[in-house]
Formats: structure tokens, sequence, C-alpha cells
């Protein structure tokens, strides 16, 4: 299994690019991440924004770090982007992304993402509202491929999220977006999977699964986050926190179906009250815990 780390875990600590890359590189033993854009926010004046983003590319590449993906955070997911109820706010989310493609382009990282958006809670429950919207996000999201070929991506990322109000949620809304984007885009656009999202059970029940994920559109899936979870909520904690993932599970799921290519990104999110001593502790015995499968 090729594990990386999304940086969720250094928001508000570990903030200065050097001290970032060797915390990685050196007390977590790892060479591939996934950057945060709660680290450098998409949306702050260009000129500033690019310098603080290739500090830490430049930071890591020393390190001898691979960031293989910028992706949204907190911050961003705060958001409804691109399905929001109003142009006005549909055309601020799409910025929002163009932004986030600007900035992964100064850093020479190759791919971007975040989840796809939300529909208000009126709309939600308006079929012909949701698709009207959706076919506007649609052309929206292909015009930010074309960006993202001019900046030099190659790749753009979606996360399904396990909100009804949101698209995709479900595995078959995820292949659907696959779909329709399929061979109208100017580079490749893939699923970005949350193994936490995908066991809501609330939602999914009994197709909680993730074989049934890999069933209905495993072709499509780029990349995981891994988090663990009770099935219950969307909890994000780490493995040393009891739940209904191990790391042999997921190094069976790997080997089951024959996975080389895709990275498995730990994104774990703690509470701001935890002590920075704390959070170093769990995130290496974590790290330990997957070495060791």
């Amino acid at each position: 299994m090729k594990l990386g780390l999304n940086l969720s875990f250094a928001i508000k600590r570990w903030i200065e690019p050097e001290r970032l890359a060797a915390l990685i590189a050196d007390d977590l033993d790892t060479q591939y991440v996934q950057f945060t854009w709660d680290l450098v926010d998409p949306s702050w004046p260009e000129a500033t924004r690019d310098a603080l983003a290739r500090g830490y590319a430049k930071a890591f590449k020393s390190a001898g770090v691979t960031i293989e993906s910028s992706f949204g955070g907190l911050a961003s997911y705060t958001y409804n982007h691109l399905l929001a109820p109003t142009p006005e706010l549909r055309d601020l989310g799409k910025m929002h992304l163009q932004n986030a493609i600007d900035m992964t382009a100064a850093m020479d990282v190759p791919a971007a993402g975040m989840p796809f958006g939300s529909f208000s809670a009126d709309d939600a429950v308006n079929p012909a509202r949701r698709e009207e919207i959706y076919k506007m996000a649609l052309e929206a999201y292909v015009d930010l491929t074309r960006h993202a070929k001019k900046q030099g991506l190659s790749m753009l990322m979606v996360e399904p999220v396990p909100l009804a109000t949101e698209f995709p949620s479900s595995a078959m809304d995820a292949l659907r977006l696959m779909k329709d984007l399929d061979g109208q885009t100017d580079i490749p656009v893939r699923l970005c999977v949350d193994w936490g999202h995908a066991l809501f059970k609330p939602l999914f029940g009994d197709k909680a699964d993730m074989d049934y994920w890999m069933e209905i559109c495993g072709s499509y899936i780029g990349a995981f986050h891994l988090q663990q979870t009770d099935g219950l909520y969307d909890r994000h904690w780490n493995f040393t926190h009891d739940g209904i993932i191990t790391p042999q599970l997921l190094s069976d799921f790997w080997d089951r179906h024959d996975l080389k290519d895709q990275t498995c990104f730990l994104e774990i999110i703690y509470a701001f009250e935890e002590s920075d001593e704390f959070v170093l502790s769990d995130m290496k015995e974590a790290m330990a815990m997957f070495k060791n499968v």
C-alpha cells in the first residue's frame, strides 16, 4: 500500500515550510504528501499566495518529500461553490478552484482537487433545480479543466462527500459525474475517495462498503483519503482510535484489488485544543502501525 499524508494534521501548528518538511521527512518518515489549502488560501492576493506556496514546494523538495497534489481543506469546504443557489455564488466557487489551480501550478504540483459542491437546503430537495444547477456546474468544471491544462496540471480530482445535499455523495453519483465529464475535459478528472465517507452507514446503508465503491467506480479512483471511523459520522480519527478500519483490512483491500498507482493519504483532523505534543506523538504512533503491516 502506498501511504502518504494529507497535511490537515499540521494546520495552525507546524506552518513554517522548513519545519513542516523536516517533520514529515524525519519524524514521520513519509515521502508522499497532499498539500492542504488550509496552509495557503487560494484566495489570498496572487503574488503573496504564490510566493508562500513556492516556499512550501521548495522546502519539501529539499527534504526529499513529493507533493503529489493539492486539496481543499476545512476553510474551502465551508462554501457551496459550483452547486450554490445563485449565479454570483457559483461564479465565486469557480473562481476559488481556478485560484487553487493557479497556486498549484506555481508549486509545480501536477494535480488539485476538492469536493464538487453543495446544494442549498431548498435546492437539494427540488429535483428540477438540482438538475439545472448540476448541468451548469458541469459546464463550469469543463472550463476549469481547460484552464488547468494551460497552467500545466495533469489532473483534477473530486472528493465525494457523505451528505445528501452534496454531489457526488454515493458511488452511483460519483460514477455519473465521471461519465458526464468523460471525453469533455482537457485533462483527466478522477475521484479522491475518503474511506470514512464511503463507509457512512446512515446514508449508504448496506452499500457503505469500499469493495462496492470499487465495483461501481473503481476505474475512476485516482487517490484515497484515509481516516478511522465508526461508520456513523465523518470522524477523521487517527488509527490510534478504535473503529471499524484496521491497517490489515486496508492492506488486504489493496492486494485484493491489485492497486499500484493510487496513494492513500492519511487525513487526520484534530481538535484545535489538542496539544502539539499529543498530535505529533499520535501521528508517529499511527505511521508506525502502518509500517508494520
